[in-house]
């Protein structure tokens, strides 16, 4: 960038001139810095990205496993229920009594409290 403020080589002010002098010597070490740090800026930023892509890959990875892992769970209810229905039906008798019996003793937990 440059000064922005010129004084005319006829003004003859010297402070003027030692104003635009700075001016133009602070914009040269804005410059100078700015370009210094570019670089590293570029790099934070590129390990900024790097990161977030691999933890967007890592959230995907778990969020498919979680997927996986609720499909299964829901087949193996739905075998448990299939295996409960058909035990119920061959054995009516034994599963209303193991119904009874589990009923009173969770009638005497809950009462005990």
């Amino acid at each position: 960038m440059e000064a922005t403020t010129k004084v005319s080589p006829n003004s003859g002010d010297g402070l003027a001139r030692t104003v635009d002098q700075a001016s133009t010597g602070a914009h040269e070490a804005i410059n100078k810095v700015s370009g210094a740090t570019r670089p590293v800026v570029d790099r934070i930023a590129s390990g900024a990205h790097q990161a977030v892509d691999k933890i967007a890959s890592g959230a995907g990875q778990v969020a498919e496993s979680l997927g996986m892992k609720g499909e299964q769970l829901k087949d193996m209810h739905a075998r448990a229920m299939d295996q409960g229905r058909g035990y119920v039906r061959d054995n009516p008798l034994i599963a209303l009594g193991i119904a009874i019996v589990a009923g009173f003793l969770l009638s005497k937990l809950w009462n005990s409290r």
